[in-house]
Order: C-alpha cells, then structure tokens, then sequence
C-alpha cells in the first residue's frame, strides 16, 4: 500500500533538498509505518520518498524507491499489483533469465517499465497505484495513477519545483508552501460534498485523474509549463465498446461467467505475506467478496463489522448471519451513539481536505478495529457503480417520468412545496411506508427529490439526486465569485438510458472522489491496505455487456450479482432493502453532536474563514434544529469544512 512524496526541481524546497524529502515524508508516515526510504539525484534535480506498509516480500528486497537493474529507471510506487507473478514469468518468457533481488510486485512493474515501455505494460497490469517514474536518461519524470482511481496521487507546482504526493498533508508540511485556496474547487465541495478531480481545495495543486499519466521534464518546470495529463485507459470508450456487442447467453451463463471472473480477481487480491480479512457489512456487494473469499481459502477468513446501537442503522445482524452462514471467523463491534459521536469532531483529520461523506465516521471505525487484527482488508466498493446497485438507477427514471411533462415553473413550484413539509411529518410518514424510509431517511430522499425535479433535464436530474445544495453560491458570502464548477458530464454518453449513464458518471466521479477517498484515508490513518475486487477491467468490460436487465433493470438493482450471490448465501440473507453505510448525522445534530455542532457554527466560528454567508448558515441550523427543515447535507458540509479550516488556522 505505501505513501509516496517527492519534488522534482531543488529551487523552490529549501538550502537542504534531502531534508525536504524527509520532511515531506514524514507527514505522511502513517501511510506506511514499517520503512522508510529516500532517493536524490542531484544532478538530475529529482528527490523521491517511499513509507511502506510492508505486503508483498516483506524483505529489504522489497524496499522503495527502487532502481532498475540497469540503473536507468527509478521508481516510487503506491499500491499492489496483483497479477504480477504472471507479468513476472511474461518478462523471462520474453527476455530471458532475470536476476531478480527478491519477489516483490514493485520489482517486477519496475523491470517491466524498463524493458517494455510505460504504455504495453499499463495495459497488462490489474493493480491499484500511483507512480512515479524516472527516467534518468531523458530526465523525464512520470506520474501515473490506476484505472478506477484507488490509490490518490496530487501534483502542482509550488515555488519553481514540482511537488508530488500521495497527500497534500506531505506538501503542507514544507516551509513556505502558502497557495491560496481554490474556490471554485470549494464550490464543488458545497455542491458534492467532495472535491472532483482534477482540483484540489489549493490553487495550483491537482489530483492526477484515474486512469491517467502525466510527463514532465526539467526543462518543463524551468519554463514554468506542465504537459496536460492524458488517459492510458478509458473507461467511457471502453464501455461503450461492450454495450455494442451485447452478451447474448442465458442468464445462468451470465451468472457463471461472471462469477468465475469475480473469483479469479478475488483470488489475486487475497495475495499477502502478512494477515488479511474483509469488511462485511451483510450487504451484496461485501457478502459476494467474502464468499468468494472463503471459497479461495483453506481457513476461515477473518471478516470484521460494525453496528450502532439506533434503529434503522444497525447491519450487524446482517453481517452475522453471512458470517454464520459462511463459517467466517467474525469480530463485531456494536456502537452506542455516545461513542460513534466522540469520534465524529476528529473525524476530519483523516482528510487532506474538505470532505463530507458521513460514512467516512463507520469506515474510519470499522478499519481502525480491522487493524487489531489483520493488515490488509478486501471490501465491496465499486459493486454499486459496475453492477448497478444504487436505487437511484432505476427509482430516478420512474421519478422523472412522472414530472418531465410539467413546464419546469411547475416542478419549481412543486420541489418548493415538498421542501417545506417539515421533516418530522415526512420521516414518520416514511417510517410507515417502507423500513428503506424509516429512522429519519425518509426526509433526506424527500429532500433530495424536492432539489432535483425543477432540473432542465434528465442528466441534470441525476446531477442533483448527487448534489448537496442547490446552489453552492448560497453558502459563500457576496464577495466569492464562483467561476467554474466541475461539469460531470461526458457527451459520448448521452445516447444511453438514465440508469447506464448515471453509472457510467458515477464510475468516473462519484466512486473515485468520494468512495475511495474515504476508504483510502481512513484506512491508511491506520496503516490498513484495502482492496477491492470489483474494480478489475475484464469485469468492468463484462459488466457493460450485459443486457439492461441483468444489471439495473425491471426495478431491481445488481440483478445478476444478486443470482451469483444465491448460490452461496440463503435469499433471505440477500434480498433485503439497501441500507448504505450510513449514521443519523441529521437527528444527532440536534441531539448529542448539538454542542459541538454550535460551536462550528457560532457566528465567530462562522467567521473564521471570511467566505460562509453567516446569516444563511445559521438560518439553515435553526430550521434543522426546529425540524421545519431538513439540513443534514448542508450542515455536514460546513461542518466538516470549519473543521478542516481549523486545522489549518490551528
């Protein structure tokens, strides 16, 4: 799993450039606790820095940054790849004997580079990554990160040299990095909760996007021009590629080959020289994981869940009963709301920068218990995305339906008047309706329905189901002009139906900037490397071939990982509501997180940063406090952005 900083460029870090590396490094050491290495060419102007979390050959053999054989390549290297033995036996096959040092994945993507090319090799890996390559004789450093975006990886120029780091928490760190805060990219986290690729809450520091490499040289940097980064893979083109060769067996075809893909790519991500286990969360997408898992194993797989103690937010009876089912060895941990809210006002730490998921509270709890135990967890993150999962797939295209006839003055008109049924009516109705609407959900889907019906069309429609305000600008005092809000939008998908291109959004935004971040940060805050099976590019390719209705269709969601996960687990286990990772941020905002929450949002505290409308911001917390309204989203991002905004003042 690892960290990885570095700078390429000694004019703008300092009189002591290996000082500066290690300066960087150690903001980020949680990263990687067992080892720590630095390389600096100074002729060349390229320092690199690796903290490890040790894997794969847990021998000095396996130590970064790495040199090739020949010396002409250096590498920092964030990640596992997990099809490396097989690369590993393509390259002597290819090139004869090779005097390897050790057994690493590192060594052998490193050898690879060097004898094939960046691009041939890139095309053959099943990894997750961020690198940084450097060619010695062209003096050309590469930056590279992974298909679906798993391993973070930030990039900018500060001072005359390119910083580079798998967190800004490592650029921070150096004496006189100051840039100003991007504002458009603050907007973006009003609207998402999360900043999108390529911005970072810094000017002049951005997120290399999944999928994508980035060249540069020194004479680049001199002339102060970076290259614009280019995709080694792309995943719009590639889907588009399989919708127009439709899978045409069975669907007891479709469910064999699609298990027999999602059990080899299971079984590569379970290769470790060190413990490992799973996060259950009861759900379909974890349940798969671990059953495929225990069908890989010879032991019972060690698997791990959370619970709270609140109605309507407790999967751990879900989980258990899976665990039981599969004979896994099972830790659980039950919550009281008192414990899960003390954790909540650190929370943010964990974050680079402004971030906002409310789940990022139980995933940050359930990796710090996992890592009692294990160093490496498996999860079932991306199965929404490539299976089509999320009920926004198929319940948004009913909803718009029913109101894409009105004049959009009319849906105006009518969001206004859902948003102003007070949310306790609405969750107690919800309540009676259907348990998926009860403990206060209700309220929420209301909301979110009230935002996004006056929309000029159907992919905007989808848009707001996403977003978190409205309008971002109604956070932000008069004198913050917004200019450029991220545009998620691809025209190559426009042909599609409501539910395939919300997918094929979400993979490219919603599940790299919001779902991985919160799984990488919060557990590599304490140094627990997490994989995941669904995001594997033969899978994915699969996935886009199926029919409509084996993934999103007929109103059911993830059908065919459904019919895959009966043979193993009782239907009762699997078809149940879709509950989410979620905490009841909304009712503990007026209960026991009430006190922290007002000193957030104090006028003074409001005040701190000079950009939040102050009257606008406790006009929404006085209308959540009342239950007139409904402002849990909206809340949770002011908060979590005082609270980064603290850190960085504090």
């Amino acid at each position: 799993m690892c960290g990885l900083a570095g700078f390429f460029g000694f004019d703008g870090v300092g009189a002591d450039p290996r000082r500066a590396l290690e300066t960087m490094s150690h903001a980020i050491a949680h990263r990687g606790p067992d080892a720590e290495g630095f390389w600096l060419d100074q002729e060349a102007q390229i320092a690199l820095g690796h903290l490890r979390l040790s894997i794969i050959d847990l021998s000095p053999a396996g130590a970064q940054p790495m040199l090739s054989h020949d010396g002409r390549w250096a590498l920092a290297f964030n990640g596992e790849i997990y099809n490396y033995p097989a690369l590993r036996a393509d390259l002597e096959a290819r090139h004869g004997p090779i005097a390897w040092r050790g057994h690493s994945d590192s060594e052998v993507l490193l050898e690879a580079f060097a004898r094939d090319g960046i691009q041939p090799v890139l095309d053959k890996v099943d990894g997750m990554f961020a690198i940084a390559l450097f060619d010695r004789q062209e003096r050309q450093l590469t930056l590279i990160r992974d298909a679906f975006g798993e391993k973070p990886l930030y990039y900018g120029m500060a001072n005359g040299s390119l910083l580079f780091a798998s967190e800004l928490k490592a650029m921070e760190a150096l004496p006189g990095f100051a840039p100003a805060m991007d504002l458009d990219a603050l907007g973006d986290f009003f609207k998402y909760s999360y900043i999108p690729a390529p911005k970072s809450i810094w000017q002049g520091i951005a997120k290399l996007p999944p999928a994508h490499m980035v060249a540069i040289t020194l004479d680049d940097m001199q002339a102060n021009r970076l290259a614009q980064p280019t995709s080694w893979w792309d995943p719009v083109a590639d889907a588009l590629s399989a919708r127009s060769d439709i899978f045409a067996g069975s669907l007891e075809e479709a469910r064999a080959a699609g298990d027999a893909l999602l059990l080899a790519s299971t079984a590569r991500r379970m290769m470790s020289d060190v413990p490992l286990g799973a996060f259950l969360s009861g759900g379909i997408d974890s349940s798969m994981t671990v059953a495929l898992m225990q069908a890989n194993a010879s032991a019972p797989v060690r698997t791990f869940s959370i619970g709270m103690d609140v109605a309507g937010f407790d999967e751990s009876p879900a989980a258990r009963a899976v665990a039981q089912h599969l004979g896994t060895d099972h830790t659980e941990l039950v919550l009281s709301p008192a414990e899960v809210q003390d954790a909540i006002p650190h929370i943010s730490g964990v974050h680079d920068e402004p971030f906002a998921d409310s789940s990022q509270v139980p995933t940050f709890l359930v990796s710090r218990m996992a890592k009692q135990h294990v160093t490496v967890a498996l999860s079932g993150d991306g199965g929404d995305e490539i299976f089509g999962g999320y009920n926004r797939y198929f319940t948004g295209p009913k909803a718009w339906s029913r109101v894409a006839w009105m004049p959009a003055p009319m849906r105006a008109v009518l969001g206004s008047a859902l948003s102003s049924v007070p949310s306790g009516l609405v969750d107690r109705l919800g309540g009676r309706l259907s348990s998926e609407l009860a403990a206060g959900r209700a309220s929420e889907k209301v909301q979110k329905l009230a935002r996004a019906i006056s929309t000029r069309d159907e992919a905007a429609f989808h848009d707001r189901l996403l977003a978190t305000a409205d309008a971002p600008q109604e956070l932000l005092n008069r004198d913050v002009a917004l200019s450029r809000l991220s545009d998620r939008q691809d025209p190559r998908t426009a042909a599609l139906d409501f539910a395939h291109r919300a997918m094929l959004v979400d993979t490219a935004n919603y599940m790299p900037d919001d779902v991985l971040v919160k799984v990488d940060r919060a557990a590599m805050a304490v140094a627990l490397e997490t994989r995941t099976p669904y995001l594997e590019r033969d899978l994915f390719r699969f996935a886009w071939s199926l029919p409509a209705e084996m993934r999103a269709g007929a109103g059911i969601g993830k059908r065919l990982l459904r019919e895959m996960l009966y043979d193993r687990v009782p239907r009762a286990l699997v078809d149940r509501p879709k509950a989410g990772f979620a905490i009841p941020v909304g009712r503990w905002l007026r209960t026991g997180l009430r006190d922290w929450a007002e000193s957030e949002l104090s006028r003074d505290a409001l005040g701190r940063s000079g950009l939040l409308d102050i009257d606008m911001v406790r006009r929404r917390w006085s209308e959540h406090l009342s239950g007139k309204r409904d402002h849990e989203t909206l809340l949770w991002n002011v908060l979590m952005f005082q609270a980064w905004q603290g850190r960085q003042v504090g």
